[in-house]
C-alpha cells in the first residue's frame, strides 16, 4: 500500500489547472497521468494546516540517493519556473511527481533509463507554508 501523500488546497487546486492546461496542449501524457494520480490518492488540507515536514509546491529538499550514498538537494516548482542550473525541478519530472506531498524519512522510487532509484527524503530546508507564505 502507498503512503499517503498531503497536499494543500492551494496546490491542489493549481496542479489540476495545470494538467488541464496541459492535456488542451501536447505535453507528454505519461508524466501528467502520472500527476493526476498522485492527485486524486493526495489527502488536502488547508495551507495553514500543512505540517512543516511535508514537501508542497516550492519546497526545497534534500534526497538521499539510497544506492551511493549521494545527497542532493533540489527545489520543487511549477514547469515555468524549472531550472536545471538551480535545480530548481518541475512537477512533471518524474522525481517533481514522485516526491510531492512526501514527507521527510519516507522513501520515494521512480523509474530511469537504468532502473529504478530509490531517494530517502532527508529534510525539507524550505516550506513556504511554514514560514506563512500561503500563496507561493
Amino acid at each position: 500500500m502507498e503512503n499517503i501523500i498531503y497536499l494543500t488546497e492551494l496546490d491542489y487546486k493549481r496542479l489540476v489547472d495545470l494538467i488541464q492546461a496541459h492535456r488542451q496542449g501536447n505535453a507528454p501524457a505519461a508524466n501528467i497521468g502520472k500527476l493526476g494520480e498522485e492527485l486524486k490518492r493526495a489527502k488536502r488540507v488547508p495551507s495553514e494546516e500543512i505540517p512543516a515536514n511535508v514537501i508542497t509546491m516550492n519546497s526545497r529538499v534534500l534526497l538521499k540517493d539510497l544506492q551511493g550514498g549521494r545527497e542532493l538537494e533540489i527545489t520543487l516548482v511549477y514547469p515555468k519556473d524549472a531550472d536545471i542550473n538551480t535545480r530548481k525541478i518541475s512537477i512533471f519530472a518524474p522525481v517533481g511527481t514522485a516526491i510531492l506531498g512526501c514527507k521527510e524519512g519516507d522513501v520515494v522510487e521512480w523509474p530511469v533509463p537504468s532502473g529504478t532509484i530509490n531517494y530517502k527524503i532527508e529534510k525539507v530546508t524550505f516550506q513556504p507554508e511554514s514560514t506563512g507564505n500561503f500563496n507561493l
